[in-house]
C-alpha cells in the first residue's frame, strides 16, 4: 500500500509539473503530418520545449498499441482535453477493406534519432574490461607477410579458436575510460575495426578472411565473437533520476571539442540507472575572474551550453549523442538531469 501511495504521489507531482510549466512551445500547429526522414527527436523538440516530457503528454488512443511507434503520413494532433492539452496520433494508412481485398502500406517507422550518427556505436563499439583484448586471438600478418589487409582479403591469427563460432569481430584497444574524479577504470574501448570469417584452424593459428572493414587490418588487432544483442532504436526522451551527474570522458575521433550530433562517452552508466533515451543537460565550467571591488578571484556559475541523449548503456558508462550546443563542448564538461 505505501509503494502504491507514493507512486500515485509520484504521478500526481509529474503530472502538477507539465501543467506548471507548460511543455508545449508557442504558436504550433493544431496538426502535423509527419514526413519521411523525420526523427522523433525532431517531432518532440517542434512540439515542446522540454522534449524529453514527450511520454508523459500523449492521449492514448486504445486502437494503437504503441503511439512511439510513428510512420511517415501520421498526424499528430493537439487538443484539450478538460481544459489540459494532449497530443493524439492518427494513422495516416491508406487501407483499402473489401470482402475480398486487404491491403495496407508496408512502413517503417520513423526513429529516434538519426541513425547514420551512431549506428557503428548501436552495431559494433564494445567497451571491455581490463584483459579481455589481451587474452583474445591476435593479427600476425596478411597474405604474403603483408602488414596490411582489407576487405576481401586473407590473413592470419593466432590464439584460441576453440570456441563454436564462424564470424569475428575485429577490434584495436582504443584505450582505457578513467573516471576523472575518482581514478576508477571504468573499461576499455574496444575500437571497431571490421569483421571476418573463420576459415581453417591449424594448431593455434586460424586463416580468415576480411568480410567487413572500416580501417585496414594490422598485425596485433584483437578477434572477438560478434555479440548477439539486440539494437535498440526505439527509445523514447525521457528524464534520469533527479540529481544525476557526470562528467564528459571523451569525444568519439580522439578529439577535445564537440558539438552537434557528435558521439561522446560519459561516466554515467547502468550502476547509475542511466538508460537509453535519457537526456542530459550539458554545463560548461564558470571562468574565474577578478573581484575587482573585494579583490581576489571568484569562479562564476556553470553556464548551460547544450543538450545530449544517451543511446547505449554500459555498465560504468553511456554513450550519448549531441542534440543542441549554442558554444564549442569540450572533454571535461559537466552533465546533469535536465
Amino acid at each position: 500500500m505505501k509503494k502504491l501511495l507514493l507512486a500515485l504521489l509520484g504521478i500526481w507531482i509529474m503530472v502538477a509539473a507539465i501543467a506548471a510549466e507548460g511543455p508545449f512551445n508557442d504558436d504550433i500547429p493544431d496538426k502535423y503530418t509527419v514526413k519521411s526522414g523525420d526523427t522523433l527527436w525532431d517531432i518532440s523538440a517542434f512540439f515542446l520545449s522540454q522534449p524529453w516530457l514527450w511520454p508523459e503528454i500523449w492521449h492514448v488512443n486504445p486502437q494503437i498499441r504503441n503511439p512511439h511507434l510513428i510512420y511517415p503520413g501520421d498526424v499528430i494532433s493537439l487538443i484539450y482535453l478538460d481544459g489540459k492539452p494532449y497530443l493524439t496520433l492518427n494513422r495516416g494508412r491508406n487501407v483499402k477493406l473489401s470482402p475480398e481485398i486487404r491491403e495496407s502500406a508496408n512502413r517503417e517507422p520513423i526513429p529516434a534519432l538519426p541513425l547514420a550518427a551512431i549506428n557503428s556505436f548501436l552495431s559494433r563499439t564494445r567497451v571491455v574490461d581490463p584483459g579481455v583484448l589481451e587474452a583474445a586471438p591476435y593479427v600476425v600478418a596478411g597474405e604474403e607477410k603483408h602488414l596490411l589487409s582489407g576487405i576481401g582479403d586473407d590473413f592470419y591469427a593466432r590464439g584460441d579458436f576453440s570456441g563454436e563460432f564462424s564470424f569475428l569481430g575485429i577490434y584495436r584497444n582504443g584505450g582505457p575510460y578513467i573516471d576523472p574524479e575518482t581514478k576508477e577504470l571504468l573499461g576499455i574501448r574496444a575500437q571497431d575495426i571490421g569483421s571476418a570469417k573463420l576459415k581453417f584452424i591449424n594448431d593455434d593459428i586460424g586463416t580468415l578472411e576480411s568480410t567487413r572493414s572500416r580501417e585496414e587490418i594490422r598485425v596485433k588487432d584483437r578477434l572477438l565473437p560478434d555479440e548477439e544483442r539486440k539494437i535498440d532504436t526505439t527509445f523514447q526522451p525521457s528524464q534520469p533520476n533527479e540529481g544525476t551527474k557526470g562528467l564528459i570522458l571523451a569525444v568519439e575521433g580522439g578529439v577535445n571539442n564537440a558539438g552537434f550530433l557528435d558521439v561522446v562517452a560519459l561516466n554515467l552508466g547502468e550502476r547509475d540507472e542511466i538508460k537509453s533515451g535519457n537526456l542530459l543537460a550539458i554545463y560548461k565550467k564558470g571562468e574565474v575572474v577578478k573581484d575587482r571591488v573585494a579583490g581576489g578571484t571568484v569562479a562564476l556559475p556553470p553556464e548551460r551550453a547544450g543538450l545530449l541523449m544517451v543511446f547505449r548503456t554500459f555498465e560504468k558508462l553511456s554513450y550519448g549523442l549531441v542534440l543542441k550546443s549554442n558554444r564549442p563542448l569540450a572533454v571535461g564538461d559537466s552533465v546533469k538531469n535536465p
